[in-house]
């Protein structure tokens, strides 16, 4: 399984404070960009592997999962290793990112339901130190077209408010999550936050919603006499309810999976969650962290940011043209605009005290090899960015 290995970089604006520097033009002895086929597969290992790693750095929200390479672009270093800059096509997964799950084993979402958008990433592969590293990244997301889906699926759910200004998606939160207390052994748990929500009229209005949970403090013995008021713990899991009424009668219907081995679920439902990672051809073992001496840069977060926007038509008047797809998923990452390229330290990656410098250059502009971009995994056009 590889590792997270973090980057502790600034805007550009502040490049002089994380020790990137405008190299010396002799030092450009690295090869030139190379083009490569978005169907190779070191590219799709690579890929997958870079946007395993913009999961595990979010806090909130659905992982991402690669549905086909845009383009791609390799920059071989002197170190023996290669920085590729990837552009990649994403969906939401049915996975929330703190069940650090890897997001091959995560469901994909129902056409209607699809958030979709582009990721640009910088990652480092150096195979003989066998070094995986993720300097930068961008993303832009936005949900499939409502407009679209109706005049295909006249009947499919329609989005709702999550903030719970909806009443109604209050009450299938709640009710869901105490029939889900009723079954519980002895754990009790509490309504943390509201992450989706839908209605569609089945039978009578129904609403469906998938909600975050943490342990409360009380348990079954004593819930009576407690208020399931929410522990000072992180989020335990993702339930998923829906609530039916009918003109003499509610159903009421839910599953939570759990982020970790923490609790005893009701008789038919699964609680452990195991992350699988992904491998590079040429790296056979899982990585190590590497020591660092105390002179080492400080290693945070890698750099980058997922940008939510609403349903492109929204922003679109009725009657003008359609963005094209830059204005629509307006992604950039250029941690520099030296077209030479600038130097940025990742000694703190290797063993030893010699220093090692990583060539950075401006993300390159939209232009492909002929094999890209590579085939999607879901093919809708309503959910591809170009």
């Amino acid at each position: 399984m590889h590792l997270l290995l973090s980057l502790g970089l600034c805007a550009l604006a502040q490049a002089t404070c994380c020790g990137a520097q405008s190299p010396p033009q002799q030092a450009l002895g690295s090869s030139p960009l190379l083009s490569r086929g978005c169907s190779d597969s070191d590219v799709l290992a690579v890929s997958g592997m870079a946007l395993q790693d913009i999961n595990r750095d979010q806090q909130e929200g659905y992982a991402l999962g690669l549905n086909r390479v845009h383009g791609v672009w390799e920059h071989r270093q002197d170190s023996q290793g290669s920085l590729f800059y990837l552009t990649l096509d994403v969906l939401e997964t049915s996975c929330h990112v703190l069940s650090r799950k890897d997001w091959k084993d995560c469901g994909a979402r129902l056409l209607h339901e699809s958030v979709y958008g582009q990721c640009k990433a910088m990652f480092y592969v150096n195979k003989p130190k066998r070094i995986l590293y993720l300097p930068a990244y961008n993303c832009t997301l936005r949900p499939v077209s409502r407009r679209k889906i109706h005049m295909m699926c006249p009947d499919c759910p329609s989005p709702s408010s999550t903030d719970l200004s909806d009443p109604r998606v209050l009450e299938a939160a709640t009710e869901s999550l105490a029939k889900y207390n009723s079954k519980s052994a002895s754990k009790q748990y509490s309504l943390d936050k509201v992450t989706r929500a839908s209605h569609q009229w089945v039978v009578g209005p129904a609403y469906f919603v998938e909600y975050l949970i943490r342990e409360s403090p009380c348990t079954k013995l004593h819930a009576s006499s407690c208020s399931l008021q929410s522990s000072d713990s992180m989020p335990v899991g993702l339930c998923q309810g829906s609530l039916t009424q009918t003109r003499t009668e509610k159903f009421v219907s839910v599953t939570c999976d759990f982020f970790k081995s923490q609790v005893q679920t009701p008789e038919g439902e699964s609680s452990a969650v195991k992350q699988s990672s992904g491998s590079l051809p040429g790296v056979e073992q899982p990585l190590q962290e590497n020591t660092t001496s105390s002179s080492s840069p400080a290693k945070t977060g890698p750099l980058g940011s997922i940008q939510h926007l609403p349903d492109l038509e929204d922003e679109t008047p009725k009657g003008s043209e359609e963005k094209d797809r830059q204005e629509a998923f307006p992604v950039q990452l250029d941690l520099t605009t030296n077209p030479q390229g600038d130097t940025l330290d990742i000694s703190f990656l290797f063993l030893g005290s010699q220093q090692e410098k990583l060539v950075v250059l401006p993300f390159p502009k939209e232009r492909h090899s002929a094999e890209c971009p590579g085939p999607a995994r879901t093919t809708s056009p309503l959910v591809l960015p170009a």
